[in-house]
């Protein structure tokens, strides 16, 4: 059955940060008189990743856009690191924020071209419809369209709005029932074997193994030209 809508995972898949996490945690701490060490807080922004509770699935928008589960990591990962006391409010606020500006995120290479050759394909019956399934939340929208790559999607499914993060398959089946198509008509694209791969195809979608040791997003486009 021929592939009518390809969803893309965000970060990792479409953005990255060249700089990584701890560059702009010390930044935000530095611009506040506070001096902590990028590659230390790597090691404990990964520690406390992996320790942290997940997120409610409450199939519904959850409030505070997820604010308050970042608020939560960021004071574990300066904890896990003994950082030294000063006002986490104020840096919460302004790391919070760091994240949309300009420059901080990164297309990988392959993107743009990518993006733009997937929407050129259509045939007289049908047109390539794009999407974002993503982990993320609203700042996500800022993100794309400063990097100018937002016209591309026809919608972007986010986890705070759906509440429900990857691998639960709910978020796969709201953004099915969003562009109207059924599992088999779609493909989603990721680099997360578990959050992308296996819960795609656990919610019966097609999948793009993205692995960039191996492969790219270029890969991408025959696959979906053979529809």
């Amino acid at each position: 059955m021929p592939i009518e809508v390809v969803f893309f995972d965000a970060a990792g898949t479409l953005i990255h940060l060249p700089r990584g996490v701890g560059f702009h945690y010390a930044e935000v701490a530095r611009r506040q008189g506070v001096f902590l060490q990028p590659e230390v807080i790597d090691r404990a922004f990964l520690e406390s990743w992996k320790a942290m509770p997940s997120r409610a699935n409450t199939h519904c928008p959850r409030p505070d856009d997820d604010r308050a589960w970042w608020r939560q990591l960021v004071d574990a990962t300066l904890d896990r690191m003994a950082a030294p006391q000063f006002d986490r409010g104020a840096y919460f606020r302004e790391l919070y924020n760091e994240f949309t500006q300009p420059g901080v995120w990164h297309l990988f290479p392959e993107v743009r071209e990518v993006l733009a050759a997937l929407s050129s394909q259509s045939s007289s019956s049908m047109r390539l419809r794009l999407g974002i399934v993503s982990n993320f939340d609203r700042r996500l929208l800022p993100i794309l369209d400063g990097l100018g790559i937002a016209h591309f999607f026809e919608q972007v499914i986010l986890s705070s709005e759906v509440g429900a993060d990857k691998p639960d398959p709910y978020i796969f089946r709201y953004a099915l029932d969003r562009f109207g198509v059924p599992p088999e008509k779609a493909c989603h694209v990721g680099d997360d074997p578990a959050g992308d791969w296996r819960a795609a195809r656990e919610a019966a979608l097609r999948v793009f193994e993205l692995d960039r040791r191996v492969n790219n997003l270029r890969s991408l486009v025959p696959v979906v030209m053979q529809r």
